[in-house]
């Protein structure tokens, strides 16, 4: 093949390339799949992004809006990254052709307000990150379409109401976690939040807000912390309500709750069937009690227990005299054996209501504390049995080679069994994730690291 031959052939092979789809523009970095162009400086998006990316950085840069279409080539894109930029708003198409996207992070921009086209067409969406922004309002159809989303984080903004209508089980089967935490909710529609499928309700989100006290928010909450729901335990002390809406009355209500005497929490949410998780662990011997604590109390309320080992108890079935029952549905075990280990169901019926609640109790029955004292001391014993034949068998056996019978001064510690040698390298740093407080720095390939830009 002569050289004018080579030089046709590589012309057609630069014709059935696409060039513009591959040059990685000079402000970014590209590896594989991934075009990273944070921290660049940019005012605007690079002229020509590469088609192959999956994962899209921009975060971290000069960027005051977005053109439509502005990714339409970039067929391929799941995971695209906006933090830390000046975008105001959202032009209409500009996810057009990119319906593949998993996880959008909008973050610590300047956004006012979340309108309904914003995120049409992206129907695999499953992360949505919109927290710290100046957002005041949230259209209704927001989130209408976004069949596959799992978290939204809305924390630290200005949202005075948000549309829990919208959130159904079948138009958001798989939603699990909702972040309205640190905004300027000070009513919310208590009807709507608890028609919210129960997944969403375990991880809603809402302290730091400005709630005006009322019965309604109380029983709500004292529901979701009663079922030990993480959302309420990890800021019990976050979670602050206003007298009559005067901020200056503000009150830590799931710590201080006088103020709420008058409520009727047990009746505020009619949910059968709701089940409460304990477990309880005894000696054998020794007496035990355990409690039908539920959402259900008053005159009309009949409890049964269904036991392990002793099958269905009620009060006018019982006949063991060593079981008691009380008229609070609680279960006392006078001398608990090992027998009497493992899961005990407690059912609370309201027959005037027709609702019911059921409480689940594991009961674990352990030997007496002597003889566990005993078995740990013998076990002890013997490990220190164990290091002092070592230590007899490394120093004291006589050394029978030659170059072991040298001065002391010329021993070196690296000699020494490695038995006893150890590592004083510190462990690598690992950085502290804290940019909001349910983010998941290992989901969707990189975490946003978060500032307070207001």
């Amino acid at each position: 093949m002569t050289c004018r031959q080579h030089q046709g052939l590589f012309l057609l092979l630069l014709c059935l390339v696409p060039i513009s789809e591959q040059i990685c523009p000079p402000m970014c970095l590209c590896l594989s799949d991934t075009v990273s162009c944070s921290s660049s400086g940019l005012a605007k998006l690079p002229r020509s992004l590469p088609s192959f990316s999956v994962t899209l950085n921009l975060s971290h840069n000069h960027l005051p809006w977005l053109g439509p279409n502005s990714f339409n080539t970039m067929t391929r894109l799941e995971n695209l990254w906006l933090a830390h930029n000046q975008i105001s708003t959202l032009p209409h198409g500009v996810f057009h052709n990119v319906s593949g996207i998993r996880c959008l992070d909008l973050s610590s921009n300047k956004l006012r307000a979340v309108e309904q086209h914003y995120f049409q067409g992206l129907w695999r969406l499953e992360e949505l990150r919109l927290f710290n922004n100046k957002i005041t309002r949230i259209e209704s159809s927001t989130l209408s379409g976004l069949s596959s989303l799992k978290k939204v984080y809305l924390s630290l903004n200005q949202i005075t109401h948000f549309p829990f209508f919208s959130i159904q089980d079948h138009s958001h089967p798989f939603l699990t976690m909702l972040d309205l935490s640190s905004n300027r909710l000070t009513q919310l529609p208590w009807e709507d939040v608890k028609a919210l499928p129960s997944l969403v309700q375990r991880d809603l989100y809402l302290h730091n807000n400005s709630l005006i006290c009322d019965c309604s928010m109380y029983s709500m909450f004292w529901h979701w912390n009663l079922r030990g729901y993480d959302s309420i335990k990890d800021f019990i002390d976050e979670h602050t309500c206003n007298i009559n809406g005067d901020p200056r009355t503000s009150i830590q209500f799931l710590r201080n709750n006088r103020f709420f005497l008058n409520c009727t929490v047990e009746k505020a949410i009619m949910q059968p069937a709701a089940v409460f998780l304990s477990g309880v662990k005894v000696s054998e011997g020794d007496s035990v009690r355990l409690d039908c604590q539920t959402s259900l109390s008053g005159t009309d309320v009949s409890f049964t227990w269904l036991s392990p080992n002793r099958g269905l108890i009620t009060q006018t079935s019982l006949n063991d005299t060593l079981i008691n029952m009380f008229s609070n549905g609680s279960l006392e075990i006078q001398a608990a054996t090992l027998n009497d280990s493992g899961l005990y169901l407690c059912t609370a019926v309201d027959t005037k209501e027709a609702i019911n609640a059921t409480r689940e109790v594991k009961v674990t029955v352990l030997l007496p504390a002597e003889e566990s004292f005993n078995t740990g001391y013998t076990t002890l014993l013997g490990c220190f049995v164990t290091l002092l034949l070592i230590l007899l068998y490394l120093f004291l056996t006589p050394c029978q080679c030659s170059y072991c019978k040298q001065p002391a001064a010329t021993s070196n510690s690296s000699n020494l069994p490695f038995v006893f040698s150890s590592s004083t390298r510190d462990p690598p740093n690992v950085e502290t994730f804290k940019h909001v407080t349910f983010m998941d720095p290992t989901r969707c390939g990189e975490a946003t690291e978060w500032e307070d830009e207001s």
